[in-house]
Order: C-alpha cells, then sequence, then structure tokens
C-alpha cells in the first residue's frame, strides 16, 4: 500500500516505539542511526520472512486448518510482538481482492502497533501457473512470453502483475525467473523459465523485471546461481550440479548478472550442492550421508560469487527454509549460522499451519540470538544485512507507510483493476501470440467443424479439463461455434480409458491435449505417463477412419516428441486448475488464458503467432529425453 491511499501518521512516532528517542533520516540521522538502536532480537527477525498460512488450534485435532485470510488475536499480537521484517503470503491466504487488501493492512497495523517497521508483503507472482493470487489476472507464464517474439510482451505482464499486486499492498513479488532451463528433465523450473539459452532469458527476464519496477515493485531474481539444470526438485530432495564456477560463468551467471546491472534490488538462492565451486561437506541429519553445503549457505556463492563476481549489492534473500532439501539434511542451528554467515540477508522461515509452528519459529528465533551471542554467526553480518534492507524498504518508499486504515476507495481500486478488462485482454492478447503451430501435415490445423457434428476433448489431466467448458464460453460470446457443436471433454484415466478411445471412434473431431509437467509423463510405462499411449492409440484410431489428430501440448512442450504421428501440434506453454465455467470476480476466478485460447485456436478462431523459445529433444525407443534436436529452437 503506498502512503498516498492510507492515512498517515509520523514515522517518528513507529519508531520512537521501538527505538525510544532514535530519529529518522528525515530529522537528520540515518539508516545506521536506526540500526545502532536495535536490539539483537529485533535485527534478526528483520531480518525474517514470516509464513502464517493456515492454522489449527488444536494440533491433534482431526478436523482441517483453516486458511488464514483474516488474522485471529494470536497470530495478530504475534506479529506484533516479533516484529519481521516481511511476511510471504501464499494462495492460502488470498481469497478476493477486498479480503487480502484487509489482511495486509491488519498485518502492517499489526506490526505497526508493536512498534515494528513497515514489512516487505511478498508472494510467489511469475505468472502462469505459480501464481498467488486466487483472483486477478494470473498472465500466461515465462515461457510463453518469450514464444511471443517480443520482449515488451513481457515487460507489459510484469507491469500488469506489479499493478495488481500494488493494489492490494503487496510489494514485493519473488520473480522473475532467471533460471535457463537447459535441461529438458527438470522437474521444476520447465516453462517457468524464459527459455534454454542465456540471451533470451537475459533479454526476457530484464523486460518481466523492468515492468515490475515500473509500478515499484520490489523484483526478486531466482534462483541463485541456477536452477534450470537439475533432475531434482530443491522442494522434495537435494539437486546436485556438476557445473564448475567458469561453467556457471559462462552460461547461468549470465542472466543473472544481465539483471543485476538493470538494477535488481533483490535475488533468491538456491538451495543446491555445487561441488565443484562449494566443497564444504556436511553429514546429512537424515540419511548420514556425506552431502555438500548448498549455495543457499556458501560464501563462496553468495559472497564471493554474487558480490564479488557479479558487483550484487541489494538484498539476498533464502528460498524457503523448509524445503526438504534444507529442512532434511541440516541442522537448525548449522542452517542459521552458515545461511547468515554466508552473506545472505533475508530467511524464509518455515509456514505457519497449525499453533504450534509458533513455537518452533521462536525456538528459532531463540538459536539465531543464542549463536549470535556465542559468536558462531558474524554479528556484524547481521547489522549488515539489516542496513541492506532499510535501505531497500527506503528506496522503494516502504518506510514511509504508516496508518494502515482501509479505505473505500483503496477496496474498490483493488477490487475493480485486479482482473480489468485491460489486464485480461493483455493475458488473452498474450497468450495468442505465444501459441506455436509446430507441425500442421495435410492441412489438418485447425479442425473444419461444421453445425451439429460431434466435437470431443480429450485431456490426459482432470485438472485441465474445465478449459474445454471455458473455450464453449468465449466461442458462444463470439460468435464462433456453429449452430449445436458443443466441446465435450473427458479425461483419460485408467478407469476410463476404453471409453475415451470409444468416445473417440464415433466423434466427427478429436481434439487431444496433452500435460507434462515432468520427464515422468513422457514415458507410457509410467503411472504419470499412462495416457501418452492412450493419446497414440487414438491418433491411430483417427488415422483409420481417416480423420486426422491435433495434439495440443498444454503445458511442458516437450511432449511433442511422444506424438510423432499426429498431424498437427500446438503448443500452449502454460495451464493451471480450471473451473468448468468462465470465472468473473471473487475467490478462485483468475486463470491462465493459454490453454483456452490453444482450444479457440484449434476451432480457427484464433490464429498462432508464436516461436518455439527452447530446442525440444527426440525421445528414445523408452520415451526417454536423448541429446538429439527433434525441433530446433526458433527464438534466441
Amino acid at each position: 500500500m503506498k502512503k498516498s491511499k492510507l492515512a498517515k501518521v509520523s514515522l517518528v512516532l513507529t519508531l520512537a516505539l521501538l527505538f525510544g528517542s532514535v530519529a529518522t533520516a528525515e530529522t537528520g540521522n540515518g539508516i545506521d542511526e536506526i540500526v545502532a538502536g536495535m536490539s539483537l532480537r529485533d535485527k534478526l527477525t528483520q531480518m525474517m520472512f514470516f509464513c502464517p498460512r493456515t492454522w489449527k488450534e488444536d494440533p491433534e485435532s482431526e478436523e482441517p486448518a483453516e486458511n488464514i485470510r483474516t488474522l485471529n488475536d494470536i497470530v495478530r499480537q504475534y506479529i506484533a510482538d516479533r516484529r519481521f521484517g516481511g511476511i510471504l503470503l501464499y494462495a492460502e491466504n488470498c481469497g478476493d481482492a477486498e479480503q487480502l487488501v484487509r489482511l495486509v493492512a491488519d498485518m502492517q497495523a499489526a506490526n505497526a502497533e508493536g512498534g515494528g517497521l513497515p514489512m516487505f508483503i511478498a508472494a510467489d507472482e511469475e505468472g502462469g501457473n505459480v501464481s498467488r493470487l486466487t483472483f486477478g489476472t494470473k498472465g500466461v507464464g515465462a515461457m510463453a512470453l518469450t514464444a511471443t517474439g517480443n520482449p515488451e510482451n513481457a515487460r507489459a505482464e510484469g507491469k500488469m502483475h506489479g499493478e495488481e499486486l500494488e493494489l492490494v499492498g503487496i510489494n514485493t513479488d519473488f520473480a522473475p525467473v532467471m533460471d535457463i532451463n537447459n535441461n529438458a528433465a527438470n522437474p521444476v523450473i520447465g516453462v517457468r523459465s524464459f527459455g534454454d539459452e542465456a540471451a533470451t532469458v537475459s533479454e526476457y527476464g530484464c523486460a518481466f523485471l523492468a515492468g515490475l519496477h515500473d509500478t515499484n515493485t520490489i523484483a526478486s531474481l531466482k534462483h541463485f546461481p541456477g536452477h534450470g539444470n537439475t533432475d531434482t526438485d530443491s522442494h522434495t530432495g537435494l539437486p546436485l550440479v556438476n557445473s564448475t564456477r567458469e561453467d556457471l560463468l559462462a552460461n547461468e551467471l549470465i542472466p543473472f548478472r544481465a539483471a543485476i546491472d538493470a538494477g535488481a534490488d533483490m535475488v533468491m538462492t538456491a538451495h543446491i550442492q555445487f561441488p565443484n565451486v562449494e566443497t564444504q561437506t556436511y553429514t546429512s541429519i537424515t540419511t548420514g550421508e556425506e552431502v555438500y553445503i548448498p549455495a543457499t549457505m556458501s560464501r563462496v556463492i553468495m559472497t564471493d560469487i554474487l558480490r564479488g563476481e557479479l558487483g550484487f549489492d541489494g538484498v539476498i534473500v533464502s528460498d524457503a527454509l523448509e524445503m526438504s532439501s534444507i529442512w532434511d539434511n541440516y541442522a537448525m542451528d548449522d542452517v542459521l549460522s552458515m545461511t547468515i554467515n554466508a552473506g545472505v540477508n533475508l530467511l524464509i522461515m518455515p509456514s505457519v499451519k497449525q499453533s504450534d509452528d509458533i513455537q518452533k519459529i521462536d525456538a528459532m528465533i531463540d538459536r539465531a540470538v543464542a549463536l549470535c551471542e556465542n559468536g558462531t554467526i558474524d554479528v556484524a553480518l547481521v547489522d549488515d544485512s539489516v542496513r541492506r534492507i532499510l535501505a531497500l524498504k527506503q528506496k522503494r518508499g516502504i518506510l514511509d507507510m504508516s496508518g494502515f486504515t482501509v479505505t473505500y476507495e483503496q477496496v474498490a481500486a483493488a477490487v475493480n483493476g485486479c482482473g480489468s478488462a485491460e489486464h485480461r485482454q493483455l493475458a488473452w492478447d498474450n497468450a495468442c501470440k505465444a501459441l506455436t503451430l509446430l507441425k500442421n501435415e495435410n492441412n489438418a490445423f485447425p479442425m473444419k467443424v461444421e453445425a451439429g457434428e460431434k466435437t470431443l476433448v480429450l485431456f490426459t489431466a482432470s485438472t485441465r479439463a474445465g478449459a474445454a467448458a471455458i473455450a464453449q464460453q468465449i466461442l458462444e460470446g463470439m460468435n464462433a461455434l456453429p449452430e449445436g457443436v458443443t466441446l465435450e471433454a473427458m479425461t483419460i484415466e485408467p478407469d476410463t480409458a476404453e471409453a475415451c478411445v470409444e468416445a473417440a471412434k464415433t466423434a466427427d473431431h478429436v481434439l487431444l491435449v496433452s500435460r507434462a509437467w515432468d520427464a515422468s509423463c513422457l514415458d507410457p510405462a509410467t503411472e504419470n505417463g499412462f495416457p501418452v499411449g492412450v493419446v497414440n492409440q487414438v491418433i491411430d484410431d483417427l488415422h483409420a477412419a481417416g480423420k486426422p489428430a491435433i495434439v495440443i501440448s498444454a503445458q511442458l512442450p516437450y511432449d511433442a516428441a511422444c506424438f510423432p504421428e499426429a498431424d498437427a501440434i500446438l503448443l500452449a506453454y502454460c495451464s493451471s486448475v480450471t473451473r468448468d465455467v468462465l470465472p468473473a470476480t471473487g475467490e478462485g476466478s483468475a486463470y491462465v488464458p493459454n490453454l483456452p485460447a490453444a482450444i479457440c485456436a484449434a476451432l480457427g478462431v484464433v490464429q498462432p503467432q508464436g516461436k518455439l523459445p527452447v530446442s525440444l529433444p527426440a525421445v528414445d525407443e523408452e520415451y526417454h529425453l536423448t541429446d538429439a534436436v527433434l525441433y530446433e529452437r526458433q527464438i534466441g
């Protein structure tokens, strides 16, 4: 929230509550004086992101936890007492625009009442399928933006996200992703990346960054020094990358350097082992095996490379410390001491999901204080971190915020601005511009649907099947559907596969929608890849009946290699869970437009304009990705 939208009280009063007679920079003293007046505990909590996601009063109760969308008395008082540097919001916190405006204001007010400095309020709003707001405009995702062929589209979407975040009081976006997706089997980055080579990621990532900066939103580059070459998800495991320092400087670090030179304020770390860069080992507390210190805890990577080689002078934030890569391998004391001593300035603390998690956070705070007092954590680095944090808050106007009374005008602006017609049109236009017709033999694309003909849309993921109804509504609104035509959706699952095959035989037209989210989705021998075999069977049946087969790749484009006999393949690059009706406003109203746009394109209403932003590898006989390139990159 900007001070122009809120009733103001003096910042001096806020600081006085916490620091007694310490003056602000406005009265002649600066950040050093503020830091000098802070207690050690307040310095450490200023270095922490508090993550209140859900709440269950009795951890032993079988009742489900409730999403934290309003502050209960316990959480409100906790925020007031601990005076954290920031709060990280998740989808659990986001209902609708008015609710979120009030929640954010309540959090800031509770913190101010306890004497805290105004906080970073952050969210992972990358666009596409990584979007925390359940309303508003999700956008199309990074890889789709690159497929449009124009970095100005990335800047426009960055600005769009920044505008909607600002309207609800979120001042920090953990985006853009500057990882190069140079491993097609990467299970966690994929379409979150702008591409698979350094120049493209640099160009489009910096454009998205500029869009966020157009709205004064703090952007955080992630995940340093690069998460694109992993075959393990750091949320669930501890990835290892064998790149040398020279390898990183010649490739993965190029986009980060470009974005740092473009004025990035914040960089997020990666929980990844780089044994050829950081050689220090550690005995895993879970397995007893020797592992390496991850980038997050490495002074070589955080200070020597990020600060030294790349010249970054802003704020370094850890990725979430509760991720399995950290929590399952390293003791809490070592996580705290090594991360701070490595040069990381902000720590994303474990999420609060029930009442006893607050005690766990307090235990971490207590241990951090003790580790500083016994010299294990370098207090000079703590002071340096707090200075950097306050300098960034001052730069972006956060320190000037106060008086967190929500006004009618503010609520109206958020409700009307989040998911505005202008923003939704921008996202739709970019989704259409990104659609890439990878293959079109025998003029199979688009479908030639006549009045009354049965049109079947087969999905490989039930969570995406609602896109057919959304596309139907869009087509009807455009008067683009022949009379009597309905898009009938079915999902290929083990117990429905036979029915899907039979339905395809009787349909006049069949559209096949594949959604791959990792390499296991490509292999028909796996549970996740089972639908691939069914899709290929349907393709054979269609050809036997003299009908064309069109495949839409709804997410990772690498599944294109699995359907060599398809007549046409259209790439959409992103999808998300979709309802079976077009949402209006309110909770759950946001949807990713890529897949509905692709379905509309298959019926001839939208003209695909996109270019392939990554090279697509071939698969071998066992459907494993190979080094052979099946389709060459068209951008970069």
